[in-house]
């Protein structure tokens, strides 16, 4: 039955994290004018962030497994998205704007990285 409850509560919050992507995605699409994926890369760095925060808490402030697997396998799962990040970067690089599909793949890649890394650091600070 404790395994029924994580998978339907892992479910949960994967759709309730894709929900969000696809809003937050829209918002940005429809508040900016240039032919980039912004919102993608935005999303993206904004989850890695997000699962820094909760790795570092989990580490440091000994966060139920439940609860990690919840947030960042689920929510964090849900929300972030490496397959709509490759197809933008393939696209890009097909339309021979190889400068845009390289700051799409290394830029998100190293934003992610730097984001993940400050969310572990603020999420294992002492409250």
């Amino acid at each position: 039955m404790e395994h029924l409850v994580l998978v339907l509560s892992l479910s949960i919050a994967g759709g309730v994290g894709a929900g969000c992507r696809f809003v937050l995605d829209g918002i940005i699409k429809s508040r900016t004018i240039i032919a980039f994926p912004i919102g993608t890369m935005i999303v993206n760095i904004a989850g890695s962030f997000l699962l820094g925060l909760i790795t570092g808490f989990a580490i440091s402030h000994s966060m139920p497994e439940a609860w990690r697997t919840i947030l960042g396998v689920g929510f964090c799962g849900g929300f972030t998205t490496f397959s709509t990040a490759s197809f933008e970067t393939v696209r890009l690089a097909q339309q021979r704007r190889f400068s845009a599909a390289a700051l799409n793949a290394f830029g998100m890649l190293l934003g992610s990285l730097l984001a993940a890394g400050l969310g572990v650091w603020l999420g294992s600070l002492s409250i």
